[in-house]
């Protein structure tokens, strides 16, 4: 497959604050990539980085091959949708998606006349008085609709319901099916998103911590519950993600478990629970402990 951005040794520092820390990664054409990690983890700033929308302080960034700074030919095939996304204040709905088909050549003005309709958006009523939901709704429309080889979705749908947001992502997998391209999603809904994503990039405190496919991912960790005593006998020397002890019964995540280890924590009365991506993540992001036992894993 052929790379879309291709990041090398990327970092952007704010004063002494290192935003994006020697961030060295990949992201194939025509996948759902999802850019995860905390509150400040660095996910804007590294979207704004290969967007051509902020500098880099060293580093190299390609987007299909150019750097993307002030570079027509790659921003005219990239569409970056922010979860606080600003328009005009007396801009109406109808106003953006008008104007929407003259930023991107690949505009599908049918499409996005059924997101319309899905997302019950009144075209005709000024921004400022809409509601947070619905002002969401005009990003995730534009990001939708724009059909561009690279789109970035950085949390736009946050101001959306459960059934609006399920809807978005019913509509991105339909489209995507029949118009393949490259798909970057920024979330902290990782449960919601995980069954949509073929890659994850994790990044901490400006660190890729994680680059690998979904499915390598999943089922990367595993829970070990029952007796401490017979929790520990099992553990031994593994590397431990995770601990939770409560009387005397204990519950560990640990890494990938072979057939043979699951079979013998079986025999000894352990039961065993996958841990979902989000759970992983959380785990691999809250505390310093889990450094090397994290790399391991991605």
């Amino acid at each position: 497959m052929n790379a879309v951005i291709e990041a090398s040794g990327l970092t952007k520092r704010f004063g002494d604050v290192v935003a994006v820390d020697d961030a060295t990664f990949r992201v194939e054409e025509n996948q759902i990539s999802g850019l995860l990690g905390r509150n400040g983890a660095g996910k804007t700033t590294m979207m704004q980085l290969l967007t051509g929308q902020d500098f880099r302080t060293s580093g190299e960034v390609r987007v299909f091959g150019e750097n993307p700074v002030e570079n027509s030919r790659v921003l005219s095939n990239v569409c970056f949708v922010k979860e606080s996304q600003r328009y005009p204040e007396d801009f109406r709905p109808t106003h953006v998606f008008r104007s929407a088909a003259w930023f991107f050549p690949h505009w599908d003005a049918a499409f996005a006349e059924r997101l319309i309709a899905d997302f019950r958006l009144p075209l005709n009523r000024r921004i400022k008085k809409l509601s947070r939901g619905q002002v969401s709704a005009i990003g995730v429309i534009v990001g939708l609709a724009s059909h561009a080889p690279l789109t970035f979705f950085d949390e736009p749908y946050l101001g959306l319901d459960a059934v609006a947001r399920q809807t978005f992502y019913d509509r991105l997998l339909e489209d995507y099916a029949e118009n393949p391209r490259t798909v970057v999603l920024s979330t902290h809904l990782i449960d919601e998103v995980s069954n949509l994503l073929e890659h994850v990039l994790v990044i901490d405190e400006g660190k890729i911590i994680v680059d690998s496919s979904a499915e390598e991912l999943r089922g990367s960790a595993t829970t070990v519950a029952g007796s401490r005593s017979a929790v520990d006998a099992f553990i031994g020397a593994r590397e431990v993600l995770h601990r939770d002890d409560l009387g005397g019964l204990a519950s560990v995540t640990v890494g990938r478990l072979s057939p043979a280890e699951r079979l013998a924590a079986g025999q000894a009365g352990l039961e065993l629970a996958p841990v979902s991506l989000q759970q992983l993540i959380v785990r691999m992001t809250t505390s310093d402990e889990t450094q090397s036992e994290r790399r391991r894993i991605a």
